[in-house]
């Protein structure tokens, strides 16, 4: 089973950092290549860029809970949970 996994390119794990301004904010995201990618495909299926997307879920998440907390984490997850297509 594992051999499915093992085979991923290191490059798809590989942690990078950018500066995305949510709200008018400008803060650092650290997450893995592939999360990146993921993002980018779901904003360009909702016609909107990147940057647009996380300031929409950010909104969006700010008003149903009234705080984000770990934002990264929650990018993470949100690519999971991401219906198939």
């Amino acid at each position: 089973m594992c051999e499915i996994y093992a085979g991923t390119d290191p490059a798809l794990y590989e942690t990078v950092t950018r500066s995305v301004r949510i709200g008018g904010v400008v803060t650092s995201v650290r997450i893995e290549r592939r999360f990146w990618q993921i993002l980018e495909e779901i904003a360009a299926e909702g016609g909107l860029t990147l940057p647009q997307f996380l300031t929409c879920l950010y909104d969006e998440v700010m008003a149903r809970r009234g705080e984000v907390g770990n934002f990264a984490s929650l990018l993470r997850v949100v690519c999971t949970v991401r219906p198939a297509r």
